[in-house]
């Protein structure tokens, strides 16, 4: 049942609630998700903010624009904040539907299920489907262009083209490939990390520290929303969840059966995924279009929102045909 018809265009067939019904939470317990009570009033186009039952799980997904509709996937750890500045941009040519991935942001975590590639594709594709939605693009930003692949390669997604910005689609090589998924497994079952996380983000500093770890700059108001994303350990569980359960070799092995166009935006200054890495997927599918932004980092979208958006339009309005080499 539709509660309220919200004010965006929205496809048909969405089992959609205002952004005023969203879920509880006790605010003053860092175990709990961000509180939509307490948040709304200065979170990024809180106004095009919805609420979804999908999955078992209530999503917190917003909505804004208006034409062909067009699917935005955030990485690891970030939420709908990150396309605060990108998402505009986009709506003046497409309806731009952006979810908080499971455990992220506003966005319930599944305590039964661990937050691999393949349930966070099929969690994804239900929502996708309870929305009624047949996205045009699907762009992804870090590990959200890999769920945006799966889903295609599993045939519950099937858009047009596939974006990826500073895409996370290969196993992490050299020493780093045996270390850290095992690292990130024995933190995440440690139910004290996620806590002295959280605890820890309240210093701004140490949050601009990480952020400027993956080659990228972001001003205060950046720096801030991560912070409070940080600073819950409902968030921070979820984030470690999916680095301990994140297995990309079976990935890698699929890669090539992708039969749709696929554009990778590379921020040249990206110290979390390899520049190198697009390279050697577009060796794994010839049809793969390699775009290279000089001087950002890994949130390149967030650091300069105008330069992705023309590259994603273009990409977008105009896909490269089987077999166009990349670039």
């Amino acid at each position: 049942m539709v509660d309220e018809a919200p004010t965006e265009p929205v496809p048909s067939g969405a089992s959609i609630e205002p952004a005023g019904s969203g879920p509880a939470a006790d605010a003053a317990s860092p175990d709990a998700p961000l509180d939509w009570a307490t948040e709304r009033a200065d979170w990024p186009h809180a106004e095009a903010s919805r609420f979804v039952d999908a999955h078992g799980l209530r999503w917190h997904v917003q909505v804004l624009g208006e034409g062909p509709p067009i699917l935005l996937l955030h990485g690891t750890g970030a939420s709908t904040h990150s396309w605060r500045d990108l998402a505009p941009l986009l709506a003046r040519r497409f309806t731009v539907v952006a979810p908080d991935l499971p455990g992220h942001g506003f966005t319930e975590r599944d305590r039964r299920r661990a937050p691999s590639l393949p349930f966070m594709a099929d969690a994804v594709a239900a929502l996708i489907g309870r929305l009624g939605l047949r996205p045009r693009a699907v762009v992804g930003h870090s590990a959200g262009a890999a769920i945006a692949i799966r889903c295609a390669l599993d045939g519950t997604l099937v858009p047009a083209t596939i974006l990826g910005i500073n895409a996370a689609l290969l196993p992490f090589r050299g020493s780093a490939g045996v270390l850290f998924p095992p690292l990130a497994k024995l933190l995440f079952l440690n139910p004290l990390t996620p806590r002295l996380f959280a605890r820890s983000a309240a210093n701004r500093q140490r949050v601009a520290r990480l952020i400027r770890g993956t080659g990228s700059s972001l001003g205060a108001d950046g720096i801030e929303l991560y912070a409070r994303l940080f600073s819950r350990s409902a968030h921070v569980a979820a984030t470690l969840g999916m680095m301990a359960n994140w297995d990309l070799h079976r990935f890698k092995r699929d890669l090539p059966s992708l039969d749709l166009p696929l554009t990778l935006v590379v921020g040249e200054n990206d110290r979390a995924v390899p520049a190198s890495d697009a390279r050697t997927v577009s060796r794994l599918l010839p049809a793969t279009r390699v775009v290279s932004l000089p001087g950002l980092g890994h949130l390149a979208h967030e650091e300069d929102p105008a330069s992705v958006a023309e590259v994603l339009i273009e990409r977008i309005q105009t896909p490269a045909p089987a077999g166009d080499p990349g670039e």
